[in-house]
């Protein structure tokens, strides 16, 4: 029954403001109310939160949200929802909504500003992310080091597992990597094609990403070291000490040889069977 008032609700928004998804923009929109009572729980919104919500769409994560959240910052890129945003939380004053690529957006002095002068002690996002566009925002959320606690987010189901899985695991690829070093991820649960219209051509999977206040590996210089997993991730079916000579990281195997033999690394091993503190230390000598 929830689900079918969610449905309504939706069919009517889209009928009235004649919107159609936009599939350049990644849109499918939200029609199962116990997805969205549990992606609203799983964040564990207080009053004293301000919540940053990339691709609100029609508004329907947003319209839990508001009610719950000390402050809710929408980023929106598609100005066809601006209208239907403004309409319809008209009557709030906790919600500012931003027409703007979330990529481009400082959402660091974001958080700044709205700790500065009002009555926030934590800044989280929330979101059902567009999928064609998944890892480039996760990425920039992470590398800016924002003031944040958590992410909490909609994402295809592949990258999800991708994303949960253990660094150096059949399932892990370069963007683990990257997670595990800033966040402890947590999968939540697993969402049915036709929780969605239109309904999307893969399973989607809710995910919450806490971020590490003080970080379990310790790299010099952690750009460099995520530069060597993608090398390594690229050329992936490769050994390591292929990939990185074809990528260009060092030119000499005998010395990448034997700094891997230094730290009881297999000459021979792939990228992608390397834990995290091996790259980390593997990054710490190439650097040198």
């Amino acid at each position: 029954m929830n689900k079918m008032n969610l449905y309504n609700e939706t069919k009517f928004i889209m009928k009235k403001y004649n919107i159609f998804a936009n599939k350049k923009l990644g849109q499918n929109f939200l029609i199962n109310e116990d997805v969205v009572d549990t992606i609203i729980n799983s964040a564990e919104i207080t009053k004293e939160d301000l919540i940053i919500e990339i691709g609100p769409g029609l508004g329907t994560l947003t319209s839990k949200l508001v009610e719950k959240a000390g402050k809710v910052i929408c980023i929106e890129l598609d100005k066809r929802m601006i209208n239907i945003l403004n309409d319809r939380f008209s009557l709030y004053n906790n919600i500012e909504i931003i027409n703007d690529d979330v990529l481009k957006v400082d959402i660091g002095n974001l958080i700044k500003k709205e700790k500065e002068n009002n009555n926030i002690n934590n800044a989280k996002i929330v979101a059902n992310l567009p999928y064609y566009i998944t890892t480039p925002i996760i990425m920039k959320l992470l590398e800016d080091e924002l003031d944040i606690e958590s992410i909490t987010i909609m994402i295809q189901k592949e990258v999800a597992q991708r994303i949960c899985a253990e660094p150096g695991s059949d399932l892990s690829g370069a963007i683990t990597y990257g997670i595990h070093y800033y966040t402890n991820p947590n999968s939540i649960i697993e969402v049915d094609k036709n929780s969605f219209i239109p309904e999307p051509e893969v399973q989607s999977e809710v995910i919450r990403l806490d971020i590490l206040k003080e970080k379990y590996i310790n790299v010099k210089n952690p750009n460099y070291m995520f530069k060597i997993i993608k090398v390594a991730f690229m050329q992936r079916r490769k050994t390591l000490v292929n990939a990185l000579i074809n990528g260009k990281v060092i030119d000499n195997k005998e010395k990448l040889e034997d700094i891997l033999e230094k730290l009881n690394i297999d000459k021979n091993i792939r990228g992608e069977k390397l834990t995290l503190e091996q790259f980390a230390q593997l990054s710490d000598k190439l650097c040198n």
